[in-house]
């Protein structure tokens, strides 16, 4: 090769590595730009979610921790919060199609890991049982897991897979909604029903009859973080999680929670023995 073609090549070499460079810094930039240009952030709402998220039917307005959550991103931001309609199994969906930006507190379970990209935890939280029964307070999970003990879940949840897991000796009665599965505590179908600490603290103040909240031993902790689309770039995802794990740390997460839990009558000292909001 003559020492012309050589240098005709590096210089070639030069530029597609410049050329990528250029590309990758620019991808590294685009979803921060996008949100800027648009002025606002997108993230899910779920409708009836005490206390993550709620809707006054008349104003319009959301009301929550995560809507806390959202402002304080949006604000770091230099933008505007806009909560996009959506539901716990759909919210995934709405970040891989780009309809929001993020879909907070999802339980990180494996399987949505193969969907959605997660971010730091935010907080963590543990599944729990709500049963009228005190005896029911002090059992382990594999106490529990005896056809004897009869447990409400709604299917499909993230509580329905700890059943799978760790009751499948117990007699199980899944339900399509949450109120069905309260229903059957109430009506004494069921000796408990499973959710995770937050949700089954509300839950007590708004249904008469399904009893307390108690977390059996071990106590399975599992980390809420934030959905982000997989296709983002990496200056992103490095933001979300830096937000995430920056505002657990320094207790504004906890702060926000506790906010959330306020106008049930709930506070730190009312939550679960054995239970930590930061893991």
């Amino acid at each position: 090769m003559s020492i012309f073609k050589r240098v005709m090549t590096g210089v070639a070499a030069a530029a597609l590595a410049l050329t990528a460079s250029i590309a990758t810094a620019q991808a590294q930039t685009s979803k921060v730009d996008e949100i800027r240009a648009r002025g606002v952030l997108r993230i899910a709402g779920i409708l009836n979610e005490d206390p993550y998220f709620n809707k006054d039917p008349r104003s319009g307005e959301w009301r929550g921790f995560v809507v806390e959550m959202g402002k304080d991103m949006a604000t770091v931001l230099g933008v505007n919060l806009e909560i996009v309609e959506s539901s716990w199994a759909n919210s995934i969906l709405d970040v891989q199609s780009g309809k929001v930006d993020l879909a907070f507190a999802l339980t990180a379970l494996p399987t949505r890991a193969l969907s959605v990209n997660f971010s730091a935890p935010t907080y963590y939280n543990a599944f729990t049982i709500i049963s009228p029964k005190p005896e029911l307070g002090n059992l382990s999970w594999a106490e529990l897991n005896d056809p004897k003990y009869t447990i409400a879940v709604d299917l499909g949840s993230a509580q329905d897979q700890i059943t799978k897991a760790y009751l499948p000796k117990a007699n199980i009665l899944r339900f399509k909604t949450r109120d069905e599965a309260i229903l059957a505590v109430q009506t004494g179908k069921a000796d408990a029903i499973i959710n995770t600490v937050f949700n089954s603290m509300v839950m007590t103040k708004k249904s008469n009859g399904i009893g307390a909240v108690y977390v059996p031993s071990p106590i399975l902790s599992s980390p809420s973080v934030i959905g982000i689309n997989y296709e983002t770039d990496e200056v992103w995802k490095s933001f979300v999680s830096a937000w995430a794990d920056y505002n657990r740390r320094v207790g504004n997460n906890q702060t926000w929670i506790l906010m959330g839990l306020e106008p049930f009558g709930i506070s730190l000292e009312d939550l679960p023995a054995g239970f930590d909001i930061n893991g």
